[in-house]
């Protein structure tokens, strides 16, 4: 089974070599009973260690059923370890927060063969321990901790059992019962080979090496009865000729749970490792929200602008509010609206009166702002009511009393009351209300709906006694189209009104589409801005939950070392640790979640800011934690996969 031609294996200790095996040579068969013995720095943990692929010499062959294992890959060790090797180790090494049963199926988890937990639990009675199977090792004794290591060895019917000083930490009692069970495992046909320093331990075996400063100094042998080998163990022949794809591969469940179990084992550390995560996430979701609602909150109030839309106003932007003296600033009339209303590229054109009016309805007044405004108007401006009906031609042709009041207006007047077809009073004139405005909303100067719509010649003949407009809204067909009609309307106006000298002077026009680009632009800026914000506190939580998985790899150094003892491969210790990251950061994300929407709910309902909280910022944060989850568990999940199993299990 094994054979050992000129072995040697030296550690360093700083600077000064220690040689702990020495030219050794060697030879076990199957069915053997061996024990080394020696005092403490022989060689003989090493030789154990060489022998079960836990450590590699520095020189000599090692042949395994014939088959050099110099050239074997690590995960071919990893498949040699769990299918054909059984660890006993004096410290036991059992996973501190798992279950007797569970530290006996960790063997099936790397060998993709969960599904036999009875083969388990059978591994446990056969060492008297089925009643013990859901205690904790810190709820068994020494040697209950001895014997659920042995039914470990045994899950996956490895053929050679080794163990090392198994009997050193118990009593007299518990030792007489792991030696009588490694002897009865002889017996079965399993090849035994303890380390001891107790003759009286040594005296079980049928073969004693005795070893000194590294090297073999005798070789006892006691006739031996030949044993029955079993066919597992005449296939263990086959794995050197196969790849490692032998050994199965962890089912994900198997990595959750162990996730779940080792975030569970570190509760308050976790929590401290999320909350960065769960901070970041809940920034992303809160300024996301802030964001998406201040951009939906403004879209709106640019829908209300209408689109494709010049406003052309009497007098200059630079002297605004400054009385002017006749002729200062041009006078617009029905007849400019007609005349810009017959270039080619524009859609349609409204004109516009404003003024001051107090609006009664029986013993309720209220000041409020009058405009008259064009049929095109409500469709141009998106002030088309919901409900009641805008203005008709012929009403706007015969001068009728009828007017559409904002929202405040019939909130102020009317309270719960339907005010459609009643009579209110401006200016002491009588109007009929045809319809209630769409709700534009304040902005920062004034109260949008605190509004009284009526027809132009209304508005200029009855109300206000004005006999020229304040204004006029052009609509253009097409965006592209904008500079061009801005052109062709400033020719019109100043050839009907016979201006000379610039325009600027005398009237303005403002484009609307630039305003909306400049308000989208700065509330895009914006968004990023609150993003990036966001998006720091989330890479700062995962540089925490980096630092947490180092410290955990350190702490947890001898369990990689016992998980790499019985089959783990680099890969799965690597995949387990980043599974431990990723659940890490999705909980906080989770919960970061529902952080993040209830702060946008607090500042809707607190500060009156509109937020709203989208499925795809949702998912966004979600992903973006997943990803720090990765990229900052990468390393860490590297470093624990890289440790060579007998320096992690010698780790203090």
């Amino acid at each position: 089974m094994i054979e050992f031609d000129s072995i040697n294996k030296t550690y360093r200790t700083g600077k000064v070599p220690v040689h702990a095996l020495r030219n050794v040579s060697l030879k076990i068969d199957k069915g053997e009973f061996v024990a080394i013995m020696g005092p403490s720095g022989s060689g003989k943990s090493t030789l154990l260690h060489v022998m079960g692929f836990l450590d590699r010499p520095d020189s000599g062959s090692y042949k395994f059923f014939g088959k050099e294992t110099s050239i074997v890959g690590e995960d071919d060790l990893a498949a040699l370890r769990n299918h054909t090797v059984g660890f006993v180790f004096q410290q036991f090494h059992l996973l501190r927060r798992s279950s007797a049963l569970e530290n006996v199926e960790l063997p099936l988890v790397y060998a993709g063969k969960r599904h036999l937990r009875p083969l388990a639990q059978q591994k446990l009675k056969d060492v008297n321990l089925e009643h013990r199977q859901e205690h904790n090792p810190n709820e068994l004794s020494g040697g209950e901790q001895q014997r659920v290591a042995i039914a470990r060895a045994l899950v996956n019917e490895a053929g050679i059992i080794l163990a090392d000083e198994p009997t050193g930490n118990l009593d007299t009692k518990s030792e007489k019962d792991i030696m009588a069970i490694l002897q009865n495992l002889n017996n079965k046909g399993k090849t035994v080979v303890i380390v001891t320093h107790e003759k009286e331990i040594a005296e079980y075996a049928e073969r004693i090496i005795y070893m000194r400063d590294g090297e073999i100094i005798r070789d006892e042998q006691v006739p031996k009865q030949k044993k029955e080998i079993s066919a597992k163990e005449e296939n263990i022949r086959n794995i050197l000729d196969e790849s490692h794809s032998v050994l199965g591969r962890i089912e994900f469940k198997d990595h959750v749970k162990q996730a779940f179990s080792a975030i569970a084992s570190n509760k308050m550390r976790s929590f401290l490792s999320m909350l960065g995560i769960l901070i970041g996430v809940g920034s992303v979701i809160a300024m996301l929200a802030l964001g998406q609602g201040a951009k939906e909150s403004i879209e709106e109030r640019l829908r209300s602008l209408g689109s494709n839309l010049l406003s052309i106003r009497p007098g200059s932007a630079k002297v605004r509010g400054v009385a002017m003296g006749v002729g200062e600033v041009t006078r617009f009339t029905f007849g400019d609206a007609e005349a810009i209303r017959k270039i080619p590229s524009v859609k349609s054109v409204t004109s516009t009166v404003r003024g001051k009016g107090q609006i009664v309805y029986r013993d309720k007044n209220w000041s409020t702002s009058v405009e008259g405004v064009g049929y095109d108007y409500g469709e141009m401006r998106a002030s088309t009511p919901e409900i009641g009906r805008w203005f008709t031609e012929e009403e706007l042709q015969r001068r009728d009393k009828v007017v559409l009041l904002g929202f405040t207006i019939v909130r102020e007047l009317f309270g719960d009351q339907d005010p459609l077809g009643e009579t209110v009073k401006i200016n002491r004139i009588n109007f009929k209300v045809i319809g209630i405005l769409p709700l534009k909303g304040s902005d920062a100067f004034r109260d949008r709906d605190d509004l009284v719509i009526m027809p132009v010649t209304t508005a200029m003949y009855r109300v206000l006694g004005k006999d020229y407009l304040d204004g006029m809204y052009a609509e253009i067909t097409s965006p592209d189209l904008m500079n061009d009609a801005e052109k062709q309307i400033v020719n019109v106006i100043k050839k009907r009104h016979r201006i000379v000298r610039s325009e600027e002077d005398l009237f303005r026009i403002r484009n609307l589409s630039d305003i909306q680009e400049t308000l989208e632009s700065t509330t895009k800026t914006m968004s990023i801005l609150l993003g990036c914000i966001a998006v720091i506190s989330l890479v700062v939580g995962g540089i925490g939950i980096m630092n947490i998985m180092l410290v955990s790899v350190t702490e947890r150094t001898r369990e990689i070392g016992l998980r790499k003892a019985v089959g783990a491969r680099a890969g799965d210790i690597m995949t387990q640790f980043l599974f431990e990251s990723i659940v890490m950061t999705i909980s906080g994300g989770m919960i970061g979640v529902l952080l993040g929407a209830s702060i946008a709910f607090v500042l809707s309902l607190a500060a009156g800011w509109t937020t709203k909280v989208t499925l795809s910022s949702v998912f966004l944060a979600l992903g973006f934690s997943v990803m720090v989850g990765l990229f900052f568990g990468l390393w860490p999940a590297k470093k624990a996969s890289k440790l060579d199993p007998i320096e992690a299990l010698r780790y203090e």
